[in-house]
């Protein structure tokens, strides 16, 4: 009897298995495989048009009764593991996202206009004029008291900064604008604000104001003035200074 040799094994055990990947294939394309295309492809446009991440328990109502739900996410979301959007799981709850590694491709930075109230344009206008000026002197000029968040604004749109301490009683801090303020206002120096002829030929004052009201001369030093101090200025200091202007009083 004669014995196969190893080739002929090896040639009979291929055939062997393109026979079993062709009845596999044929079997995928007419039967459960199919069916199980038809699952994910539901499942696939479930998570797609769900507006809010979607549970396992909602995902099984929809789709056909015995489905491997946990089997076809599993294999959905191993589909799309490479892809620009992801399927992740979120607090037990399953959504399509974007892929991690593109969030910076993918930040779109727009700049907000933000509107100011009428009391920060205020607030803006008197220490632009009138600096440096204490928030006391601000609400003596606006004739209402003014907000800790109004001034805080200002600040945050880097257009009033802090300068120093008044070397008086509470050495209340001192405010003036910044390089910044010029700079959104298109201004070279801060002397180039409109003045009372300026402002009342733009109808931005009452034509009814007495003949002796003046607007200030804007000034804009980096230095700090005699009636100012330092932000740690040491409390005998303001004592002394105060001391002072009495015995000149």
């Amino acid at each position: 009897m004669k014995r196969p040799t190893s080739d002929r094994l090896d040639k009979a055990s291929a055939g062997i298995e393109e026979d079993v990947v062709r009845l596999t294939d044929r079997l995928g394309q007419g039967g459960e495989g199919a069916a199980q295309d038809g699952e994910v492809r539901l499942l696939e446009a479930l998570l797609f048009a769900a507006s809010e991440p979607i549970d396992v328990a909602t995902l099984r109502d929809r789709l056909p009764k015995d489905t491997d739900v946990g089997a076809l996410l599993a294999r959905l979301q191993r589909d799309y593991a490479e892809r620009g959007v992801n399927l992740v799981s979120v607090a037990g709850r399953w959504r399509f996202q974007t892929a991690p590694d593109l969030s910076e491709q993918l930040v779109d930075v727009r700049e907000a206009p933000r509107k100011l109230s009428k009391a920060a344009l205020e607030t803006l206008a008197i220490v632009a004029y009138h600096q440096p000026v204490t928030r006391a002197e601000i609400e003596d000029v606006r004739g209402v008291a003014v907000s800790k968040g109004t001034v805080d604004v200002l600040m945050e749109l880097g257009w009033v900064r802090v300068r120093g301490r008044r070397r008086t009683p509470g050495r209340p801090v001192t405010y003036g604008t910044t390089e910044g303020f010029l700079g959104h206002f298109n201004l070279e120096q801060i002397t180039d604000l409109p003045g009372r002829d300026e402002l009342k030929a733009a109808g931005l004052l009452d034509p009814r104001l007495p003949k002796d009201f003046e607007v200030p001369e804007p000034s804009m030093l980096d230095a700090l003035r005699n009636d100012e101090g330092p932000l740690d200025m040491e409390p005998e200091d303001a004592e002394f200074f105060e001391d002072f202007l009495a015995e000149d009083d």
